[in-house]
């Protein structure tokens, strides 16, 4: 009875209806083909029939020969056939009914077509990551090596939070607050704390305060630094600037963020990878560190070009983007035109909000049409990543004028601005686009911070490269290092800045994965090793001494064989909103 039914079929459909009459029917064979590998590529067969990934089985007639040819996506490799098949070659020939084929696609560096970067302002990794160990305990990742807060370890080694020597919320002199214990001054030891404000005042990164941070009595003094001046250096920034902040004390210097109000940021470093070695370049401000960000070097300006007026010289060394035009290879600026005054369509009035300006090469770009071409507004970000125009190196510049750059209150504006979740989940819009456009299978997004903004962290900068041998160009009298001051180890961009977040966001990240890892010669790792992993994927030179010296990100994070993320993890939440937002009091 089975046999004559199909023979019904044949007589009444097509052969392909045979899958489940096969060796029923003679002459008719099916033939599977599997594709594995981290890399992607079809599979297509003559005659025709598999057309793989799209069509993966097929029947045929005769039981004839099948040729398979393997053709690899750009950037990927084929690696070779396994099962009915076996070999290198991108040809096999299948003679056997029921055959089941497997082709592997490899990927490498070289997959990846698309690096995308963007720097958010001001946050140490203790202020946004130091919880995350106990957020991994709330949420059933598994516990592994984290050097973050450390009343987080778990409770078979627990350990007492960090604390930063106090100052008294008034003094007698009430622009200064010292923290030497031979003084009046010195107020209780501030442990570090949970904000419930989404909204803080800022401390204050600069030169002078973040040598203080080193050590408070001596903040040129050899390592390994005290790391006992944050509380003083905020405290002070707040008694200096008009009108006086509230927390005249210092204590929003020592708080922290949990999983619950940075629940986006917690879950993409818990699932995919994140280092709690990583510093920002310089132990300055934001200026600074971003030229590094772009240039692997400041070209020694540790203030804004142009605050000290003997130094108003734009930067020669290259910036990254003029080693991407010579080298034809794609990149664009995105830059967010909220609050600047700028049409979205005005790249000249954009490129005034961006930190390439602050090099020589910005003027080529200024006075180049299709060199301005390449700033554009961030809404084309999401257009380029849900239609796959994504360039090759894409930077984002932080959304600073609209508030969505999560920088501490630099102002007590009523209502204070702006929530760090606001920023948060601007973020999270740009990642999504990326992880559900088509260019998700061959990009990377790396997220940083420029700089740790003032806040405590308990690891001490690292011993770095010094880009280009430049000292420090525009110090004034009185600022640390100054000619004629005392001097030191950390006064000659020989030491990096403190640590900040960075989350690893590709196919290719390594899952749930911490780097501890510093370069090959012990120096710090820092956001230059953004420029070493552009310039090695396109074979590019080093634009200073400091970025030929970082370690290769791809080695260290990415994971080539696997490609855990090919799909992207399962229910990614939102970003949680709504929480509360105020500068008059801490908590």
């Amino acid at each position: 009875m089975l046999g004559r039914f199909c023979v019904g079929v044949l007589a009444l459909a097509s052969v392909a209806a045979l899958v489940g009459c096969q060796g029923l029917v003679k002459g008719v064979s099916q033939l599977t083909v599997n594709v594995q590998g981290a890399g992607t590529g079809t599979v297509i067969s003559t005659p025709n029939g598999i057309n793989c990934p799209s069509t993966c089985s097929a029947s045929f007639t005769g039981n004839p020969q099948v040729t398979l040819t393997a053709t690899a996506s750009p950037g990927f490799t084929f690696g070779g056939w396994s099962g009915a098949c076996t070999g290198t070659s991108a040809t096999c020939t299948v003679s056997i009914a029921g055959s089941a084929v497997t082709a592997t696609f490899n990927a490498s560096l070289q997959s990846i077509n698309h690096i995308i970067f963007l720097a958010q302002e001001n946050r140490s990794f203790d202020n946004y990551f130091g919880a995350l160990r106990q957020y991994w305990a709330q949420n059933n990742f598994p516990d592994q090596q984290f050097d973050g807060l450390p009343q987080f370890n778990p409770p078979a080694n627990p350990a007492a939070a960090p604390s930063n020597p106090g100052c008294k919320p008034l003094t007698s002199t009430p622009t200064v607050c010292h923290v030497d214990p031979a003084t009046n001054d010195v107020g209780p030891p501030v442990q570090s704390f949970h904000f419930n404000t989404m909204c803080v005042e800022n401390p204050s990164p600069s030169w002078n305060e973040g040598h203080a941070d080193w050590n408070a009595s001596d903040p040129v003094a050899p390592p390994p630094p005290t790391l006992d001046g944050f509380v003083r250096a905020a405290a002070n920034d707040a008694r200096q600037i008009v009108p006086q902040f509230h927390d005249v004390a210092g204590m929003r210097a020592m708080g922290y963020y949990d999983g619950g109000d940075l629940n986006y940021y917690y879950f993409m470093a818990s699932n995919f990878a994140t280092s709690d070695r990583w510093f920002a370049p310089v132990m300055t401000r934001t200026q600074s560190n971003r030229e590094y960000l772009i240039g692997a070097t400041s070209h020694g300006y540790v203030y804004p070009i142009g605050t000290n007026a003997n130094d108003m010289q734009l930067i020669p060394t290259p910036p990254i983007f003029e080693e991407l035009q010579n080298a034809g290879i794609s990149w664009k600026i995105y830059v967010n035109p909220g609050g600047t005054g700028c049409s979205a369509t005005d790249s000249a009035c954009l490129f005034k909000f961006t930190y390439v300006k602050n090099f020589t090469y910005g003027k080529t770009i200024l006075q180049t049409p299709t060199l301005l071409a390449n700033i554009v507004p961030i809404s084309q970000f999401t257009t380029d990543a849900q239609n796959g125009t994504l360039p090759q190196v894409a930077q984002i510049e932080p959304a600073s004028n609209s508030g969505q750059d999560e920088h501490p209150s630099d102002t007590d504006v009523v209502p204070p601005c702006c929530s760090i979740q606001g920023g948060a989940a601007y973020v999270e819009g740009l990642i999504n686009s990326v992880m559900n456009g088509p260019s998700w299978q061959d990009s990377v997004f790396f997220l940083t911070f420029d700089e740790n903004g003032g806040f405590f962290d308990h690891v001490a900068p690292a011993p770095a490269v010094s880009p280009d041998g430049i000292a420090p160009v525009d110090l004034f009298p009185g600022d640390t290092c100054s000619p004629g001051g005392p001097t030191g180890p950390n006064c000659d961009f020989v030491f990096t800045g403190y640590r900040v977040p960075m989350i690893v966001i590709s196919p290719y990240s390594k899952k749930n994965f911490v780097s501890h890892a510093a370069n090959a010669d012990g120096t710090g790792v820092d956001n230059t090793a953004i420029l070493k992993l552009i310039e090695l994927r396109f074979n590019l030179s080093a634009l200073t001494s400091r970025d030929n010296d970082q370690l290769d990100m791809s080695a260290e994070f990415m994971d080539f064989t696997n490609a855990n993320w090919k799909t992207p993890p399962p229910n990614i939440p939102a970003q949680n909103s709504g929480g509360q937002c105020y500068l008059d009091h801490l908590p």
